[in-house]
């Protein structure tokens, strides 16, 4: 198999697939994982799929999946404008934060006081908001950008995140599950993610109750690894009675 035959084989089998790891790539194409870890950084590169960690993901797979960003921010949008403002209450001069890409995220961002903060952030809309702030100091991953969610993913953001160490992490999912965790709706998100969590020494979780009890693709992360729950009033107690079990703190965001 020529080199050019191989690349256009990796690409439409990470199209057909969604997702497939360098083992598999180098048995199919009989040459060695390291020669595949080069032709996927290449491919990469001329933005015909995305590196994941031990393989590659397709664009159209990891766009497919995430949910438009207009569209998040409309729904449940009352919910999470309150989880937000109850969010602010935990944050205090010259913390070092993170705020991800999600819609509740933004509304932090939006009013979050003018007073000295740093805020990581891998979305594009909260670096934005917080643009107008002086005191705040904002730090953007950089990284590939998303369009349907505008948040920065891959292997540069990924190396990013790891560079720092924060107060607090405040970061959404799509799943939240009292026996799997946190999930994602995709392998980008959800490594991303990890990342946070893991330079973070207080991570809160942002989510109303339409997360509960679900179980998305990617995994993210255990609830060991979880200080705070902060929800809406209307969350399933059943649920969050569970989370109570594993040490998490639950706070249900009021009028």
């Amino acid at each position: 198999m020529l080199v050019a035959e191989r690349w256009q084989k990796i690409v439409q089998l990470v199209n057909e697939r969604g997702s497939i790891r360098v083992t598999e790539l180098s048995d199919i194409c009989q040459v060695t994982e390291e020669t595949i870890r080069r032709d996927l950084d290449k491919l990469e590169g001329e933005g015909k799929l995305m590196r994941s960690h031990g393989g590659a993901i397709s664009l159209k797979t990891e766009q497919v999946q995430e949910t438009p960003y207009p569209e998040r921010e409309t729904t449940n949008m009352d919910q999470k404008r309150k989880i937000a403002a109850e969010a602010i209450r935990h944050i205090n001069e010259n913390d070092r934060i993170i705020l991800d890409a999600s819609s509740t995220a933004w509304y932090m961002a939006q009013i979050l006081p003018d007073v000295p903060l740093t805020v990581l952030t891998n979305s594009l809309k909260v670096a934005m908001e917080l643009s107008s702030k002086e005191k705040v100091q904002v730090i953007s991953t950089g990284g590939l950008l998303s369009p349907r969610s505008l948040s920065y993913v891959g292997p540069l953001a990924e190396r990013s995140l790891r560079t720092y160490h924060v107060d607090k992490a405040f970061i959404s999912c799509k799943g939240l599950h009292s026996e799997r965790g946190l999930s994602e709706s995709n392998e980008m998100q959800a490594l991303i993610k990890q990342k946070m969590i893991e330079i973070a020494d207080q991570v809160y979780v942002l989510a109303d109750s339409s997360k509960f009890g679900q179980k998305s693709f990617a995994h993210v992360g255990e609830w060991e690894q979880i200080h705070t729950v902060i929800t809406d009033r209307v969350a399933d107690e059943r649920e969050l009675a569970a989370l109570r079990e594993k040490a998490v703190r639950i706070i249900q965001a009021g009028d």
